[in-house]
């Protein structure tokens, strides 16, 4: 015969020993400081979005710990870490060139040991057009090789940036200027059927004049004019993790100038090697050029 309801819940149950209700009462309280914690939790997983490819980015859990630990890649460049001594998360930009399959960071012990965890980087294919040109529109002249050369050498320097500043615990990016996003992040252009490297960032057609704003606060690290890439601003977010910005028509700041979100520093232009004005947008993680779009809302 089934039991019947008074059976398992007695019409006058028994008061509950003190220590219970305190302890009830304690959870209820931890319940409610985890919260914000979980909420930023969530916040961090989402910015950047994890896209394991060429070009995307790896975000590995380092577990937990009382303090921020320190993480490199295989090649021994610092990467950036977030989170908190519940748990702490490396972020991982990845390479255009890197090669489907396995790669792997290094994690140094306390006891002096190094802890490597493995990831999959899986194959990405991107665009690629073919154009015919005569060959003195895209050979450099020699002054002008000589120039490019001086300038490559430089801006090793700026992309080698690592900074203590740390970034905000939320990475999702402002776009700098409002406009039509093209797809071109990875577009590998052929002329003549010699390959060019790929594109490094994001095309947002505006017009000459439309002012930038900073996508996350930070700070400049370099501003000049180049062969390439026009008149051109890098800020540094903190860590390794750098924007950069291309043909501008105007530059409103100087290197130690620091930015906030959503501040105008500069203009889309048509400085460089261009056809017409757009502003060039670029993000740089572990001196890694990734897709903007995985910082974004699209």
């Amino acid at each position: 015969m089934p039991r019947s309801r008074s059976t398992w819940w007695p019409t006058s149950p028994r008061p509950e020993p003190m220590h219970l209700k305190r302890r009830e009462a304690l959870l209820s309280l931890l319940g409610l400081m985890a919260q914000p914690a979980a909420q930023a939790a969530q916040d961090l997983q989402a910015w950047p979005r994890a896209l394991q490819v060429p070009g995307g980015v790896a975000r590995l859990s380092l577990g937990p710990g009382a303090r921020r630990p320190q993480a490199r890649t295989e090649e021994d460049v610092p990467l950036l870490v977030l989170g908190d001594a519940i748990e702490w998360t490396a972020l991982v930009g990845i390479p255009l060139s890197a090669p489907p399959g396995e790669a792997r960071i290094r994690v140094p012990r306390e006891d002096g040991g190094v802890r490597e965890l493995p990831y999959a980087i899986g194959p990405k294919r991107y665009r690629e057009q073919h154009l015919k040109v005569a060959p003195g529109q895209v050979d450099l002249s020699a002054e002008d090789t000589a120039r490019y050369e001086r300038e490559r050498a430089h801006l090793q320097t700026v992309m080698a940036t690592f900074s203590e500043l740390l970034p905000p615990g939320e990475l999702r990016m402002r776009v700098p200027v409002p406009g039509r996003r093209s797809s071109s992040f990875g577009l590998r252009r052929v002329f003549n059927g010699e390959k060019r490297n790929p594109h490094s960032g994001m095309d947002i057609a505006a017009p000459t004049g439309a002012a930038v704003r900073a996508p996350l606060d930070g700070r400049v690290i370099d501003t000049g004019d180049y062969f390439f890439n026009g008149n051109t601003v890098w800020l540094d977010h903190g860590r390794g993790l750098l924007t950069m910005y291309c043909h501008l028509s105007a530059i409103d700041v100087r290197p130690g100038d620091p930015v906030k979100a959503g501040e105008r520093f500069c203009a889309v232009g048509a400085t460089g090697r261009v056809t017409g004005p757009h502003l060039h947008w670029s993000v740089m993680l572990n001196r890694a050029m990734v897709d903007p779009g995985l910082f974004i809302e699209t």
